[in-house]
């Protein structure tokens, strides 16, 4: 459908049926943006300088680039390639203003650029480098969509560490007016990020020790004292061969090894010497690794306690299946309290990354 179509046709009777009616009215409000602003772009096309400025189109770019409005940003400068080397009143170009405010979709625009280096090697009116952008702290308001001081060092980290693969080397350890490097600035900033970050990796690497280790207190114990009880002459499980009897020994093994696991990695986690390059990967995957394996632990033992019911009830569906069904609650509450993080920090360490270094040419 045409953006004219998207502007002018009302909802049809369907919409008001569905109830997608206001889905439709932001679909339609996008269209006629996108058209307008196509309308305004192929305006300042023919534009001088002069009227540029004065239509406000300078500040309205850079205002598009602090808030990551991509398809602004795009379009204006297909208008007007000149916009790339436009610089703010702090000397900045829209790629150095991008990693200042961490608009990644914007940074990715750089990528396909054939003059990427001449860009990446400009400097501020305070003779900061790109990666002095990157140097300095986030903005709060892109660092509270992260959940945990630690994944915001990490993100952090991230986004210097990027900048720094596609900056020149020689200008690594470029100093700016106040004589910083760009990591004596990024060390600076994120001084408090990172005594946050390691208070918080504490505080949940505490909190699930004293989980796993109780599962571990609990498994070992089971282990000596088996459902049926021993044979008396040979010691040997009076219930060996039961089915049940089975799924308790291999279940309460793997509980037992899975929180083991969990706590040697917790305390790993506690006994880490908390450097900045630490929170970029190796602290995420015992955090990982940790959190896993807890989550096994859990399972396997409430497993472990289903075997048992079924042994000692006789397997008598009635008593057996409302307990099974109790058992599954805190195995699901862990899930939806704790593998929403696990997820995110997993997707954060290992995942595909925010910056796109195969972006297609869009220029």
């Amino acid at each position: 459908m045409s953006g004219q179509n998207w502007c002018n046709d009302p909802p049809s009777f369907i919409l008001k049926v569905t109830g997608t009616r206001h889905i439709y009215d932001l679909k339609r409000v996008h269209v006629c943006s996108l058209e307008l602003l196509d309308r305004i772009c192929r305006h300042i096309s023919w534009l001088d300088f002069g009227k540029l400025e004065g239509a406000g189109l300078y500040e309205a770019f850079h205002n598009a680039i602090k808030n990551g409005i991509v398809e602004f940003v795009k379009r204006a400068v297909k208008a007007r390639s000149s916009l790339l080397y436009k610089y703010d009143k702090n000397g900045r170009n829209m790629f150095m203003s991008a990693v200042e405010f961490r608009q990644e979709k914007i940074f990715n625009l750089m990528y396909p650029l054939p003059d990427r280096a001449a860009i990446v090697s400009m400097v501020d009116k305070d003779k900061n480098t790109l990666l002095h952008m990157a140097g300095m702290l986030s903005p709060s308001a892109k660092l509270s969509h992260i959940s945990g001081a630690a994944l915001q060092m990490q993100r952090e980290l991230q986004w210097f560490q990027e900048v720094e693969r596609v900056i020149n080397p020689m200008y690594k350890d470029n100093t700016n007016n106040d004589d910083e490097t760009a990591r004596q600035i990024f060390t600076r900033t994120h001084k408090d990020l990172a005594a946050a970050g390691e208070k918080w990796m504490k505080e949940t690497a505490t909190s699930s020790t004293v989980v796993g280790a109780l599962i571990m207190t609990i498994m070992f114990t089971a282990a000596f004292t088996v459902p049926g009880g021993n044979n008396q002459e040979t010691g040997i499980p009076i219930l060996l061969n039961e089915k049940s009897f089975k799924i308790f020994i291999v279940s309460d093994a793997i509980s037992l090894f899975a929180a083991s696991t969990s706590v040697l990695m917790f305390l790993g986690i506690l006994t880490s010497r908390y450097a900045e390059a630490d929170f970029l990967r190796s602290l995420p995957t015992k955090l990982v690794i940790g959190l896993s394996s807890l989550f096994i632990s859990i399972a396997a033992m409430m497993v472990t306690f289903c075997a048992t019911v079924m042994i000692v009830m006789e397997r008598r569906l009635e008593y057996v299946v409302p307990i099974i069904l109790l058992v599954s609650v805190p195995v699901t509450l862990f899930m939806l309290l704790q593998f929403p993080l696990l997820v995110q920090i997993f997707r954060s360490t290992y995942g595909s990354g925010i910056f796109e270094r195969k972006m297609k040419p869009w220029l």
